[in-house]
């Protein structure tokens, strides 16, 4: 489907659905929450919320979104910065990041039920990006952890925080295997600290470089299941994995040109729409058929040379042509910088 106003974005709803299932059933008994960060759409929330356990919100907006949407569904929110309200909203499980968070919840007075984010001092090599086996401002240290139980078991009234288990998002990019060693680690300081519950994040690799190369759910959900014991209730948190695979950008090309020897195309739209290839660095991949040419740039209309979709794709291009990029499912309009020059929004469609 090309729809007639371009630049849009087309959400496959169907292939979302299917996907949702499959990964629903490769994990099994182990929780499956999806992060609203990856992509709040409300048509993609809904497909969602057919296979998920829960959502994961990191802000009292997503938290109202998807509260507008499903009143009842399990909540769990995360984010390192959380304000006095967000720490006195009503959700499932709330993820305490800092003993001074910890500090700000008690003194609210406000029951929750928490989880406690760790940050192992573990290898995260091959990591797209890192949040923990280090110094960053994500989770806590083993000093960190022994401060926060000893103000819960210290203070007065506490029974109104009730500490649950741990919580562990370390980092994103990561195969099966490499996120089976990770799982292991964070049992393992969940078992000495002797708690039963562990959020072991999100972190799916997902290849824009090699996009029929996918995360294999099948052996991680294996692997956790040979992991877990008895009574331990395990939870995953996946976003980008999820949903990047269900969406595409399209647009049209407005100008082909040579400039100091390299070829350039102009399509309406750029990462004021779709950020993904700016913010990762990489050239966003293309899907249907286009004829082989002279490598070409693939540039937006913004007034910034880092307005690149694609780098020297080896395609065939002249003005009027359909684009359509892959794998804009996820980070991708939610985290692009709309009002930029106040360009048009992108339409949006759903198969």
């Amino acid at each position: 489907m090309i729809p007639d106003e371009l630049p849009a974005y087309v959400y496959d709803l169907a292939s979302l659905d299917a996907h949702a299932a499959a990964v629903r059933a490769a994990l099994g008994e182990v929780e499956l929450y999806y992060a609203v960060k990856a992509n709040p759409d409300s048509r993609l929330l809904r497909v969602l919320a057919r296979h998920v356990d829960g959502f994961e919100v990191s802000s009292g907006g997503e938290l109202a979104h998807v509260r507008s949407l499903f009143p009842d569904i399990p909540v769990a929110m995360g984010g390192p910065g959380k304000t006095r309200a967000e720490l006195a909203a009503d959700v499932t499980r709330l993820h305490v990041e800092s003993p001074g968070e910890l500090r700000r919840l008690l003194e609210t007075g406000h029951p929750a039920d928490v989880l406690l984010r760790v940050n192992l001092d573990v290898p995260v090599t091959g990591a797209s990006l890192a949040m923990g086996g280090g110094a960053t401002p994500f989770g806590m240290d083993p000093d960190g952890i022994a401060e926060c139980l000893a103000l819960l078991a210290d203070r007065p009234g506490r029974g109104a925080v009730r500490p649950r288990g741990i919580h562990a998002h370390l980092a994103s990019g990561l195969d099966a295997p490499a996120l089976l060693e990770l799982a292991r680690a964070v049992l393992a300081c969940a078992r000495e600290l002797g708690v039963s519950e562990v959020n072991l994040g999100g972190g799916m690799a997902v290849s824009y470089a090699d996009p029929d190369t996918r995360f294999d759910w099948r052996s991680y959900g294996e692997g956790l299941a040979e992991l877990r014991r008895q009574g331990e209730v395990l939870r995953v948190e996946p976003g980008r994995a999820l949903t990047a695979y269900c969406g595409r950008y399209v647009t049209r090309v407005i100008d082909v040109k040579r400039v100091h020897g390299e070829l350039f195309a102009v399509v309406a739209g750029g990462t004021h729409h779709l950020r993904t290839p700016a913010a990762k660095g990489h050239s966003q991949p293309l899907s249907g058929d286009l004829p082989e040419g002279e490598p070409i740039t693939i540039v937006g209309q913004l007034c910034t040379p880092k307005d690149v979709l694609a780098r020297r794709v080896p395609v065939s291009l002249a003005v009027g042509d359909v684009v359509e990029f892959a794998m804009a499912g996820a980070y991708a309009w939610n985290i692009s910088h709309h009002d930029f020059l106040m360009h048009p929004e992108p339409g949006f469609h759903y198969l």
